[in-house]
């Protein structure tokens, strides 16, 4: 998709239709990062991951609109479904962007590109946003190919041009060539993604490890990676949240009451999607942007707010110092199953009675907040905080 957070939010505002938008978070609470922005305010530099501050210096008018998970995550499921009338091997990559294997539906349809050409068209009918499509015979190209052209294009890389269309190019527009990489390439002479084509695979390998051969594969089409039919992908394997606080936090007071509100979160729509935790990861960001990420299984699965909430604050006791300020937390739910795929939870609940109740106030509250909206009731601990809490934000979720 084209600028899909800020093409989302421009559908509600055509008023600022011309002008540079930008999504971001709010400033006030210090989640003041540019998520995306539209092709204008991409003219006068604007990047994602800056800050709102460095975004304004290049661009003085820039307008910033707050984001909409839920209503991205509702039209990127939409989107996808036209892309499963034309085939069931459909594999998300991210919220705006799919793999799909059409090999099975060109007698159907016609070829690859005639296929990507209709989809831009329904796809700009039925929702009004445009998308730009590679068509290619392996994942690695097809991607680079949606990159390529700009916006609402088709660009369509063969056998017989790849090396045309893509060897000129700087290599750290590869797929999965990052930064630290692509400085090691540069200082070897590697620029282009031709030069990494052409260069030894064992220096590569040597140079950087595994990722040398498979850049090297990358480079010269040989990544064959199948494409995963859609059910396959349905499930997320990791589900979290975080908070950037609107002080920064200390002391256990402080850390239990941020923690509190993310495993409630979490919990919530870990039971909205019938899945159950294995394990839990704690990220903990300090107010020099300094990351920590720590993890721990739990004893059975479950989708409790209690059980999550205390693998965190125990995680959070035994790796950092509590009395250190905290900018940033973010609790994620790991090593998913569904809730038929474990009967765990059922065995436990018939002896422990403490877990019992604890599952069945969470339930209580999902469906107090299914008929009177999320902030209809929540745990008195978050009543009137201070730390830039919003017990009814639609902000900071992630499915992975």
């Amino acid at each position: 998709m084209n600028s899909f957070y800020a093409s989302v939010e421009l559908l509600s505002r055509p008023d600022l239709k011309g002008f540079p938008v930008a999504v971001s978070g709010n400033p006030e609470n210090r989640h003041g990062i540019i998520l995306a922005k539209n092709d204008i305010a991409k003219s006068y530099g604007v990047v994602t991951a800056e800050t709102i501050q460095q975004a304004r210096k290049k661009c003085p008018g820039l307008i910033c609109l707050p984001p909409h998970h839920k209503k991205y995550s509702h039209l990127s499921k939409l989107i996808n479904g036209i892309y499963l009338s034309y085939t069931d091997m459909v594999e998300p990559f991210s919220i705006d962007e799919s793999w799909l294997d059409v090999t099975a539906s060109l007698k159907l349809f016609g070829d690859g590109k005639t296929i990507a050409d209709e989809i831009r068209d329904k796809v700009k009918r039925d929702f009004g946003l445009t998308l730009s499509a590679g068509v290619s015979f392996n994942k690695i190209f097809a991607k680079m190919g949606s990159e390529y052209k700009k916006p609402d294009a088709t660009t369509v890389i063969t056998h017989d041009n790849f090396r045309e269309i893509l060897w000129p190019l700087h290599v750290s527009e590869l797929f999965s060539c990052g930064k630290a990489t692509t400085q090691k390439l540069l200082q070897c002479g590697i620029r282009t993604i031709g030069d990494l084509a052409g260069s030894d695979k064992e220096l590569l390998s040597a140079l950087l490890g595994e990722q040398g051969r498979t850049l090297h594969e990358y480079a010269n089409g040989l990544e064959d990676s199948p494409v995963a039919r859609y059910t396959d992908h349905s499930r997320a394997k990791s589900l979290g949240h975080g908070i950037t606080f609107r002080r920064d936090i200390s002391g256990k007071e402080d850390i239990i009451t941020a923690v509190t509100a993310l495993s409630d979160k979490v919990c919530a729509r870990l039971r909205s999607k019938q899945l159950l935790a294995g394990g839990v990861k704690v990220e903990i960001k300090n107010p020099q942007l300094k990351v920590i990420s720590r993890q721990t299984q739990l004893p059975f699965p479950s989708n409790t707010s209690a059980d999550i909430k205390k693998a965190a604050m125990t995680v959070i006791m035994n790796e950092w110092n509590i009395n250190e300020p905290v900018r940033l937390i973010t609790i994620t739910a790991i090593s998913l199953s569904g809730i038929n795929d474990s009967v765990q939870m059922e065995m436990l609940s018939e002896t422990d009675n403490e877990h019992t109740s604890q599952r069945e106030l969470d339930l209580a509250m999902d469906r107090i907040r299914a008929r009177y909206g999320d902030s209809s009731i929540t745990f008195g601990k978050l009543i009137g905080n201070d730390i830039g809490i919003d017990i009814s934000a639609d902000s900071g979720e992630e499915d992975n």
